[in-house]
C-alpha cells in the first residue's frame, strides 16, 4: 500500500506540473485547472489511504469546509474575486501553521526528542504561515473596502519590521536547537508571525494589491512546502514548491509591468499622499452621448476594448462581448487589450472575459497591441484608468512615471466609459480625459454599452 501511495503522489505531482503549464495559455487554462484538480483529488485519496487516521474528523472537516467553499464560490460576485483569492491565500497559510503546531504538540507527547529535521520545517511553516494569514486578511480588508486602501505609514516602520523579523529568527534559533524546552519561544514565533503579517501589508497601497496577492500566494506555497517536510508528505512538498515558485515568478512579472522593483512595492508606501494634479492633467473634458458614440463606432474599421476594474464593478463583460460581436458583424476588427495589472488581481480581466465567452484569439497583451494603436479607429476604455494614464509616459513628476501603459491616446478616437472624472485606484489624475481625441461617455459602463448595443440593433 505504501508503494501505491507514493506512486499516486508521483502521478499527482506530474498532473500538477502539466496543469500549471497549461495555465500559461488562455486557450488551455480551463483544461489545466481541471487536470490540476484531478491531481489534487488523487493526492487526497492517496493520503486518506494511510492508516491511523480518525476519519470521522476528516469527513466532518470535508463536509463543513466543502459546504462553505461551495456556497461561497457560487455566491461570490466576480468583483469580489480578488479578496476571495486573498482569503484563500490566508487560509492556506493558517492551515500550514496549524499543521506545524499540531506536529510539534504530537512530538512533545510521543517523541523522546524532536530532531532539527522536524523542528526547522515547523519553524518555517509557522513563521511563513502566520505572516501569510494576517497579511492576507489585511489584503482582504483593503480589497473589500473594509479597510482604507491607502498605505498606513508611521515613523521608523521599516526599522520596527526589521527588528521584529530579527527577533522572530532569534526565537526560531532558540526553538530549533532545543524544541522540547522552549515552548514559550514557539508561542512567541506564532505571535510575531501574526504581527509581522499585518505590519508588512499595511504600508502597501490598494493599487499594489495585485502584486501583494501574487506574493502572498507564493508565501502560502512555501508554508505548505515546509508543512510537507514536517509531516513527510511528498506531494505537499511538490505542490507547495510549485505554488511558491510560480507565485514569485508572477510577482516579478507584475512588478515589471509596473516598472517597479518588489522592494519599491513593499516599502515605498505608494499612494500615501494621493495623486497631485499636474499641469498635464488639467483641461476641459469632452463628454459624448451614446448616440453620437454609435455613429463613430458604426464607421470604425478597427476597435480595441481596454477593460479595467470598472467593467468588473458594472458586470459589463457580457454586454461588451455582445457589442464586440455586433461590431464584427458590421465589418470592424475587434480586439481586447489586456494590461498585466488591470483589475485587482493577476488575470482578473482574462477571467471576466472568459466568463463572457470572448474568443481567446481576440485577447491581446499590452506589448502586442501598442504598436498597432496609432492605426486603430476607436479605443474604448471601459473602467480602466491607471493602466492607460499617459502621465506614466509624459509626466516625470507623476508617481506612476515609467510604468508601461496601453497607449490608447495614440488611437484616432478614444471613448472613456466612467461614472465620473475621479482618479483611479492609484489616486493619480489622468490627463487622458483632456486629450483632443478623447471623449467621455459618462454613466454606468453596463448601461452605456447596452445603449450602444441597442443602437446597433435598431439599424438591423
Amino acid at each position: 500500500m505504501g508503494s501505491l501511495i507514493q506512486l499516486a503522489y508521483i502521478v499527482a505531482s506530474v498532473l500538477f506540473i502539466l496543469g500549471l503549464k497549461m495555465l500559461s495559455s488562455a486557450r488551455t487554462a480551463r483544461r489545466g485547472n481541471l487536470i490540476s484538480s484531478i491531481g489534487m483529488l488523487i493526492a487526497v485519496v492517496a493520503t486518506l489511504c494511510n492508516g491511523g487516521m480518525q476519519y470521522q474528523w476528516i469527513i466532518a472537516g470535508m463536509l463543513v469546509g466543502g459546504g462553505i467553499g461551495a456556497i461561497a464560490a457560487v455566491r461570490v460576485p466576480m468583483t469580489s474575486m480578488p479578496e476571495f483569492v486573498a482569503l484563500f491565500n490566508g487560509f492556506g497559510g493558517i492551515a500550514s501553521l496549524l499543521v506545524g503546531w499540531a506536529e510539534y504538540q504530537r512530538g512533545l507527547a510521543t517523541e523522546p526528542s524532536i530532531g532539527i529535521g522536524v523542528s526547522l520545517p515547523i519553524f518555517l511553516a509557522v513563521l511563513i504561515g502566520g505572516v501569510t494569514f494576517t497579511g492576507s486578511m489585511v489584503a482582504y480588508g483593503k480589497l473589500s473596502g473594509k479597510l482604507n486602501g491607502k498605505p498606513i505609514l508611521f515613523k521608523g516602520q521599516q526599522f520596527a519590521n526589521g527588528a521584529l523579523m530579527l527577533l522572530a529568527v532569534a526565537l526560531g534559533v532558540v526553538y530549533v536547537v532545543n524544541p522540547e524546552a522552549t515552548y514559550a519561544a514557539f508561542i512567541g514565533i506564532v505571535a510575531l508571525s501574526f504581527v509581522l503579517g499585518v505590519l508588512a501589508t499595511i504600508p502597501i497601497g490598494g493599487a499594489d494589491m495585485p502584486v501583494v496577492i501574487s506574493l502572498l500566494n507564493s508565501y502560502s506555497g512555501l508554508a505548505a512546502c515546509a508543512a510537507g517536510f514536517v509531516i513527510g508528505n511528498t506531494v505537499l512538498i511538490v505542490s507547495g514548491s510549485l505554488v511558491g515558485a510560480s507565485g514569485i515568478i508572477l510577482t516579478t512579472i507584475m512588478c515589471k509591468a509596473m516598472n517597479r522593483s518588489l522592494t519599491n512595492v513593499l516599502f515605498s508606501g505608494f499612494g500615501a499622499a494621493g495623486g497631485s494634479v499636474s499641469a498635464a492633467a488639467q483641461g476641459e473634458a469632452k463628454p459624448i452621448s451614446a448616440e453620437d458614440a454609435f455613429y463613430v463606432l458604426e464607421a470604425a474599421q478597427s476597435v480595441v476594448f481596454v477593460p479595467g476594474y470598472g467593467m468588473a464593478v458594472a458586470q459589463a463583460q457580457h454586454v461588451v462581448r455582445e457589442l464586440g460581436e455586433l461590431l464584427e458583424k458590421n465589418g470592424a476588427e475587434v480586439k481586447y487589450a489586456i494590461h498585466p495589472v488591470a483589475g485587482r488581481m493577476p488575470g482578473h480581466m482574462n477571467v471576466l472575459l472568459a466568463e463572457a465567452n470572448v474568443p481567446y484569439e481576440q485577447l491581446v497583451e499590452m506589448d502586442d497591441i501598442n504598436p498597432h494603436l496609432p492605426t486603430v479607429d476607436v479605443a474604448m476604455v471601459i473602467g480602466a484608468n491607471d493602466v492607460v494614464n499617459p502621465a506614466a509616459r509624459e509626466d516625470e513628476n507623476s508617481p506612476i512615471y515609467g510604468m508601461p501603459i496601453i497607449n490608447v491616446d495614440e488611437a484616432k478616437t478614444v471613448f472613456i466609459l466612467k461614472r465620473s472624472m475621479a482618479s483611479g485606484f492609484a489616486g493619480v489624475d489622468n490627463p487622458l480625459f483632456f486629450k483632443e481625441n478623447a471623449r467621455m461617455l459618462f454613466g454606468d459602463a453596463k448601461a452605456s454599452v447596452q445603449e450602444l448595443v441597442n443602437e446597433f440593433k435598431s439599424i438591423d
